[in-house]
């Protein structure tokens, strides 16, 4: 089969298209013929492999020195079962599926950069929704699980003024949406080219971090979501620490070992089904031009998320 191979940790150029094994499912196991992906931000930070010493360093003890130990990268799994093991209950050959490859910090699967992947059946992973295209499913298992993440920190009550920081990204664009479910005024924060974007997602107010004296907007938060992370910063997001009611919390998607618990995962398929959320796509590339979507991913612009087909 055809994958993206991350032959070093580095630059974009050492992930090459490759031929490689077909995988065969175990007996708990399917095996999925992958229709798309996402290359994520997470993704691009383990292909650089760039971090401070000490963080570099936990980083490759997970995930293998010098190279990556599983040179096929990607969490994210969107496609149609073709095989499964013999103990396999849950799912048919043929069904829709989509999936994560993780359900805690200690049991994680990559290789969805690639035409198949198998997967055990009592991981994250569910029939796709049937209202969402196989390039779109692929684009709600990412964001929709940090943005839970970070929103499982809150006890949003309705009307409580919550600032999104990167309000725009695969993270931000749903802790949007579920935010808003809570009952939350949110003010977004990103570039002025994305207001109409996290308007229709569900910002209240918006506010343009590219702008001088930007800070001057900030008003008083019981909750800011900073969902970018030490990756970004500027003064606005240094005066948007301070700027909280006397109760009030800044949460960090830096902050903590993100969780993936099976029903934040079902939680999302339900909530995308009954159309209260939806996924935000920014480009689509093929497997081929994998180099070109991580090089447009690590620019930090990108509306949503980025997705790869196969």
């Amino acid at each position: 089969m055809k994958a993206i191979k991350c032959l070093k940790y580095g630059d974009v150029e050492n992930l090459v298209l490759s031929n490689v094994k077909k995988p065969s499912p175990k007996n708990n196991e399917v095996l999925i013929k992958i229709w798309a992906t996402s290359v994520t931000t997470s993704d691009v930070l383990i292909r650089k492999m760039n971090e401070p010493l000490i963080p570099r360093f936990v980083l490759q003890l997970i995930f293998g020195f010098g190279r990556p130990r599983n040179p096929i990268l990607g969490m994210v799994t969107s496609g149609i079962v073709v095989r499964k093991g013999k103990n396999v209950t849950l799912f048919e050959v043929g069904d829709e599926v989509f999936a994560y490859g993780s359900i805690s910090p200690t049991k994680l699967r990559f290789g969805s950069y690639a035409e198949y992947i198998c997967l055990p059946e009592n991981w994250n992973l569910a029939l796709k929704p049937t209202n969402l295209s196989f390039e779109e499913a692929a684009a709600i298992p990412y964001g929709g699980f940090l943005a839970s993440h970070l929103l499982k920190k809150t006890s949003i009550n309705k009307g409580d003024k919550v600032l999104i920081y990167g309000a725009s990204g695969s993270i931000g664009s749903m802790a949007i949406q579920l935010a808003k479910l809570m009952g939350a005024h949110i003010t977004s924060v990103c570039s002025a080219r994305n207001f109409e974007l996290v308007k229709i997602l569900g910002s209240d107010k918006m506010i343009d971090y590219t702008l001088e004296n930007a800070e001057k907007q900030l008003e008083r938060y019981k909750y800011v979501i900073d969902a970018v992370g030490n990756s970004k910063s500027s003064k606005l997001k240094e005066m948007s620490k301070k700027a909280l009611t006397p109760n009030g919390n800044y949460i960090s998607i830096d902050h903590g070992t993100p969780l993936t618990p099976k029903e934040a995962f079902f939680n999302l398929k339900r909530l995308v089904e009954q159309r209260k959320i939806i996924p935000v796509i920014d480009r689509i590339y093929p497997l081929e031009k994998m180099a070109e979507a991580h090089k447009y991913v690590e620019l930090g612009h990108k509306r949503g998320n980025v997705i790869i087909t196969i």
